[in-house]
């Protein structure tokens, strides 16, 4: 795991399988600029390389935001993005994770922070958090995290285009309508509803989960249905080939709990 004493502007904690991760920069509403970028990819490289930890959570400090975006007074001295390679909070292009991120929206997402909740594979939220792309109000557009992309792919092109094109933002429940979000629900209960759909990944398969999240990326890129269904999938096959496929099938049999290796 990550020396934590490397640390300056992300808070982390490890609550048994689970990996909690914190954007502590209240002053600027949790915006990010280059050196927590970094933190941040530091601190998921260390999630990915260690088995004992099944779920890593992402969220932000204090109530009111999760993440802002980007520093704009620290972009704005260069006008360019300063990322690590696996892209926006070390998070958006890091396609070779097959563990899961749940994003925990403590307050509004905008611009950067909204690519972070769309990068994450689950995002619970508050009520009263507001989710939106505001960059065009600014010049931009939501490139730097792949916020356009991943809309064009997750929502109906014209609700994709509303948010792109208005930067409006839209509560809790719309963007649970929206698909944004999984859920949302009052500030007091947002970290036992994550901490609880956490614990039920947990519970399952770790190669069975990495093999069901690495399917699902990867047959994005298939052209249609009988392309995905007809590919192999290396993650697939090494669950398949796996002890655990053994050992949960003679659990549900044995009606007993089956013991996971992760092998």
């Amino acid at each position: 795991m990550i020396d934590t004493a490397e640390l300056q502007h992300i808070l982390v904690a490890v609550d048994g399988p689970l990996l909690w991760v914190t954007i502590n920069r209240p002053e600027v509403r949790n915006a990010l600029h280059p050196p927590s970028h970094r933190e941040l990819h530091r601190i998921f490289d260390a999630y990915a390389a260690d088995r004992s930890l099944r779920v890593a959570i992402l969220t932000g400090a204090g109530d009111r935001a999760f993440c802002a975006g980007s520093d704009i007074k620290v972009r704005a001295e260069t006008n360019a993005d300063d990322y690590p390679p696996t892209g926006y909070a070390g998070l958006t292009a890091r396609f070779d994770l097959d563990k899961p991120v749940i994003a925990a929206v403590n307050g509004f997402a905008l611009g950067g922070g909204a690519e972070i909740v769309l990068a994450c594979d689950m995002a619970y939220a508050v009520d009263h958090a507001q989710f939106g792309f505001p960059e065009p109000r600014v010049g931009l557009a939501a490139l730097g995290g792949g916020g356009l992309p991943r809309l064009a792919r997750s929502l109906p092109t014209k609700f994709a285009m509303d948010l792109a094109l208005t930067g409006r933002r839209v509560s809790a429940a719309e963007a649970k309508a929206l698909g944004l979000i999984n859920d949302h629900v009052p500030a007091a209960e947002l970290h036992r509803k994550v901490r609880e759909m956490a614990m039920i990944i947990v519970a399952n398969a770790p190669l069975a989960v990495e093999a069901s999240k690495a399917v699902i990326r990867e047959c994005q890129t298939s052209p249609d249905l009988a392309d995905a269904m007809a590919r192999s999938y290396p993650a697939a096959v090494r669950m398949l080939e796996s002890q655990d496929a053994i050992e949960g099938q003679k659990a549900f049999v044995e009606r007993r709990e089956p013991n996971w290796r992760a092998e």
